[in-house]
């Protein structure tokens, strides 16, 4: 599991343990906070363990994931029943790199789940689910964020993979523009990978909804942190607005989903604790299979 350490994925961490005592979580960090979370975690004889990775990294990702495969190989962790990508960031702009020379949203959110996926394959069992944490930021619509993110501008993958590719890249605008793109990019990435992995593997992608506070907004401007730190917060607290979710229910609704409580097909779309359709714009075969094939050529070692 990525993005275990702070929000809505610690969260979902703890509640996955009440539901399952027998579950082994493997944590993938940066540095000592994944040792730091599996220590706090395993409290109780829970078993938790944790491998280091900067998700900002490729070739770190792929480390861990190695780390990963040789535990499996030597019977050092239980067999492999899911994966959980649920890291994600946002920037302020849309020129930061990453380790690669990719634009870094792009890294983080889409490329670093890919190269984790793709070298644990082979080790899921049957009955087995990955599931990607996504946005309903991707529909665009104020709906749907009452126009604080910018809707996802598609283009060429390889060009979305660099810096610059969306207008002003200077602004904050252009920063969340790659971010909503980056969670449109998941979900084509959820529905080929439905069709790609083999049987008995299930994907689908889960969006909690806004949830203010977890820090994604870390690198925003001061007037956005107090907004998304404070004030939503307690609008969701007090469900003065329906499209905020309170971190307890999203990390309790991820763990559903997680654990195959929340029922879904291969390929879904959950809604905090349902089924339900993603945007007319995220069902586009051709996209899909466009981005598969540069993600396949960008992550290969």
């Amino acid at each position: 599991m990525t993005g275990a350490s702070r929000g809505i994925g610690r969260i979902a961490a703890e509640a996955i343990f009440q539901s399952d005592p027998r579950v082994h979580l493997v944590v993938v960090a940066r540095g000592d906070s994944g040792r730091t979370v599996a220590s706090e975690l395993s409290k109780g004889g829970r078993s938790v363990s944790s491998v280091s990775a900067d998700l900002g990294s490729l070739d770190s990702v792929r480390s861990a994931a190695a780390e990963i495969a040789t535990q499996l190989e030597r019977g050092e962790l239980p067999p492999l029943h899911g994966f959980v990508g649920n890291a994600g960031i946002q920037y302020t702009n849309a020129l930061t790199e990453g380790a690669d020379g990719y634009e870094a949203t792009f890294t983080v959110n889409v490329l670093a789940n890919h190269v984790l996926i793709r070298a644990l394959e082979k080790h899921f069992v049957p009955n087995s689910r990955i599931t990607i944490t996504v946005s309903d930021t991707h529909f665009g619509d104020f709906k749907h964020n009452m126009g604080m993110v910018p809707g996802p501008v598609w283009q060429a993958p390889e060009k979305l993979a660099k810096t610059s590719a969306f207008a002003k890249p200077t602004t904050t605008a252009a920063g969340r523009t790659a971010y909503s793109t980056s969670k449109l990019a998941a979900i084509y990435l959820v529905h080929e990978y439905a069709r790609r992995l083999p049987k008995g593997i299930d994907v689908v992608s889960y969006n909690p909804g806004f949830v203010p506070g977890t820090g994604l907004a870390r690198n925003a401007d001061a007037v956005s942190r107090f907004m998304m730190g404070r004030v939503m917060p307690l609008m969701a607290l007090m469900a003065l607005t329906s499209m905020a979710t309170s971190q307890k229910d999203a990390g309790r609704y991820l763990a559903d989903v997680v654990l195959g409580k929340t029922t879904a097909s291969t390929g879904s779309y959950v809604d905090r604790a349902k089924v339900d359709r993603s945007s007319d714009e995220s069902y586009d075969r051709t996209r899909e299979r466009d981005l598969w094939n540069t993600v396949e050529k960008l992550t290969a070692a």
